[in-house]
């Protein structure tokens, strides 16, 4: 990602209300001249898997358009061109846009009335909607997501937070990894790839994209296992700085789960609370 000037890092913007602190951020959004499109502003393994889902969505007959749901920009096309910039939903980041669950749904909320092109509803009153979130972005988009299921069109959600009436969704699956290969940042979009070649009758949601599916990750999930190394609350607030930082907006229970699938030990309740310590999140 290129490197944002000061002004248009979360971080900088004063104290106040989520209100105020959006319109600051609005207000430098758009005075900021030099632009760049969206399409070349991200980098990283989930950004090259997003553009991998688009050929896919493309060979299975979709016509496909990446569109990105960004914490400093609300919902826009990549096709947008619009100033670097640092900000995340992920709680504890020196850019987190808040570190309460109802404060980044408000941000989410305003950032879209001032700055967002389109909402989900407004996609999917179109087109089929193909969504690929994280929990804690899944969480954010909560009430989006709702909008979007009451039209009952043809919508599938990739990991995400919660089950949303009229949306299909899969489950992040961390036992498919092995047969879809990268690393856990980019598990979701690989999965949103596999899902499309299943997908041979032009209908996303389909009960035969859906059987096909089932019978894939029935044949291919991969349950792991380790004899897991113990960790000091030292080093485990050490791998929580590391790894928040390194996967942008990681859950707690993810962070948890990447934790233990790379060999070490740390029972739940006592990774929670060493997570608070860490990220400030009570």
């Amino acid at each position: 990602m290129l490197v944002p000037p000061p002004a248009l890092r979360v971080g900088s913007l004063p104290t106040g209300t989520v209100s105020s602190r959006l319109e600051t951020w609005t207000d430098r959004v758009r005075a900021e001249r030099d632009r760049t499109p969206l399409s070349g502003l991200y980098k990283g393994e989930h950004w090259l898997q997003a553009h991998a889902v688009v050929d896919a969505a493309t060979r299975a007959g979709f016509e496909a358009e990446l569109w990105v749901v960004s914490a400093g920009l609300g919902l826009q096309p990549a096709t947008a061109s619009f100033p670097a910039y640092a900000a995340t939903f992920s709680a504890g980041h020196e850019d987190s846009v808040a570190s309460a669950g109802v404060d980044r749904r408000l941000w989410w909320k305003g950032l879209q009335e001032r700055i967002g092109t389109s909402t989900l509803a407004d996609l999917g009153s179109r087109s089929s909607v193909l969504l690929v979130l994280s929990e804690v972005y899944g969480s954010v988009l909560t009430a989006e997501l709702g909008e979007l299921g009451q039209l009952g069109g043809d919508t599938l959600l990739v990991g995400g937070s919660e089950d949303i009436p009229g949306v299909q969704r899969v489950r992040a699956n961390g036992s498919l990894r092995k047969a879809l290969g990268g690393t856990l940042t980019g598990l979701n979009a690989r999965m949103a790839g596999s899902w499309l070649t299943h997908c041979e009758d032009g209908v996303l949601t389909s009960p035969a994209t859906t059987e096909s599916w089932t019978r894939w990750v029935e044949h291919s999930a991969h349950r792991e296992t380790y004899n897991r190394t113990p960790m000091t609350d030292a080093e485990v607030k050490d791998f929580i700085r590391a790894s928040a930082a390194k996967h942008d907006g990681i859950s707690r229970t993810r962070l948890h789960r990447l934790l233990r699938e790379s060999g070490k030990a740390c029972e739940q309740k006592r990774f929670a609370n060493l997570y608070s310590e860490t990220m400030g999140e009570r």
